[in-house]
């Protein structure tokens, strides 16, 4: 047995810089087959154990050992209504993958690899994995169409509930859409997802800020059951002196104009200044994505981070690929002021350097400014990409419990909130997370829906 995966192909690193196609090509036929007979097809699989949404991977890698690809959709489908989705984005390398036996001696089975490669042979041979299925006449609204509320839509619609769901955007997918490059995310890939949600009888509907033009209460009277997936799209700043200049960004508003309005576009009608330097302020995968986005817009860009490339929280291949693609990272630096000129645009920032201390109860080392090292650099674009809280907008009128943090409050193990037929899950119950993460709570979620209603 080979202990070493199968290395899916990537568009060059030449090529890349200059465009928003996708990187990571994914396997081919051969490649995937190749892939699946390094499985072990374990009887008590771990990797089962470390997916937050439980999908049966022996047995789906087995439908592709079989050459029975339809068979392998339908078993990640069980468990998974985003599986072109989470092959591309999840961070296997933290769950799955980080319990694969393989792992122990070589390298673990590219599990999300395979799921894409399923995936996106289900897209374009147009498989289907569920069948007509008889409604029971219970109604649920779900207020946001990121992978929460999509994942609990497709639950709840394939045991026969009438959905509804309300986005805010003119497009759905919530942080899919907006939040997600092109070159790691295909927005076509994102569509197919959501059109394979409404052959389900899922009703989408856009332009709808609930909280405004509906509150939750009245959701609460027309609906049997309300789940709130609205996110967390509130940006973070440092609070430094400098942070209202012109050219001081959030890394969430720069990528929703790239994503959501086609910002790097000749034609866009609200392009991004091309400025010679920017400075990306944050080490996550969004501060990445942002970088590496300014990047192929023809700018100098810099990832700057407080702590070392080791204490990166960026999944690694996405930080393998900022380096090939030519991204300057200045670690163990933080900025203390942004500069400005008379008209208060950003000509540079006040930077000190950082000293790494001891790790902290949370496992990351602490970090203390190194008060001699001051000093100032030149830049005219500033992006910080610090993280994100809810903005509960949607919770209007609502008397819907928060918790000390702002967030939604939901009983302990549970999605139910303090209204009774509420229920929310995602970035809005614990704070910024991953993809797989708000599905976990989006299954969740329609487990308790109906049981409730049933």
């Amino acid at each position: 047995m080979n202990d070493e995966k199968v290395k899916g192909r990537v568009q060059s690193k030449e090529e890349r810089v200059k465009n928003f196609n996708e990187v990571e090509l994914g396997y081919n036929d051969e490649e995937a087959l190749k892939e699946a007979n390094r499985c072990l097809q374990c009887p008590n699989p771990r990797c089962v154990q470390g997916c937050p949404v439980n999908i049966a991977i022996p047995e789906f890698i087995k439908g592709i050992r079989d050459g029975d690809l339809k068979r392998a959709y339908e078993v990640i489908s069980r468990s998974s209504s985003l599986p072109a989705v989470c092959g591309r984005v999840c961070p296997q390398e933290k769950q799955c993958e980080k319990m694969c036996i393989k792992g122990f001696k070589g390298d673990a089975i590219s599990i999300g690899s395979l799921e894409r490669y399923v995936a996106d042979q289900a897209i374009k041979n147009e498989y289907s994995a569920t069948t007509n299925v008889e409604k029971n006449g219970k109604k649920v609204a779900v207020v946001g169409s990121g992978p929460a509320g999509l994942t609990c839509a497709g639950d709840l619609a394939k045991n026969g509930y009438e959905v509804t769901i309300f986005e805010v955007l003119h497009k759905a997918g919530g942080v899919l859409t907006y939040g997600i490059p092109e070159f790691r995310l295909p927005k076509s890939i994102v569509q197919k997802e959501v059109d394979s949600l409404k052959k389900l009888g899922v009703e989408i509907k856009t332009d709808v800020p609930v909280g405004n033009a509906i509150t939750i209460n009245e959701l609460e009277e027309e609906y049997d059951a309300v789940f709130i997936g609205s996110g967390a799209g509130l940006p973070k700043f440092m609070g430094i002196p400098g942070e209202d200049a012109n050219g001081v960004f959030s890394a969430n508003e720069i990528l929703t104009r790239i994503n959501l309005m086609g910002a790097y576009k000749s034609d866009s009608k609200t392009p991004i200044k091309k400025v010679k330097r920017a400075y990306i302020i944050g080490g996550g995968n969004v501060a990445m994505d942002a970088v590496r986005c300014l990047k192929r817009l023809g700018i100098e860009t810099h990832l700057m981070y407080r702590r070392s490339e080791e204490e990166l929280p960026a999944r690694k291949m996405e930080v393998e690929h900022a380096k090939e693609e030519g991204i300057i990272f200045d670690l163990l630096q933080t900025p203390t002021k942004i500069i400005t000129n008379e008209n208060n645009d950003v000509v540079g920032m006040e930077v000190v350097n950082m000293i790494l201390g001891e790790p902290g109860q949370d496992g990351r080392r602490s970090v203390t400014e190194d008060s001699n090292s001051k000093h100032n650099i030149d830049c005219e674009m500033v992006v910080m990409a610090l993280g994100t809280s809810p903005n509960h907008e949607a919770l209007k009128e609502s008397s819907i419990e928060l918790t000390e943090r702002g967030l939604i409050k939901v009983e302990e193990e549970k999605t139910k909130t303090s209204h009774d037929k509420v229920f929310a899950g995602g970035d809005a119950v614990t704070g910024a997370a991953t993809v797989i993460l708000a599905m976990e709570a989006g299954k969740k979620a329609a487990k308790e829906i109906m049981e409730k209603l049933s």
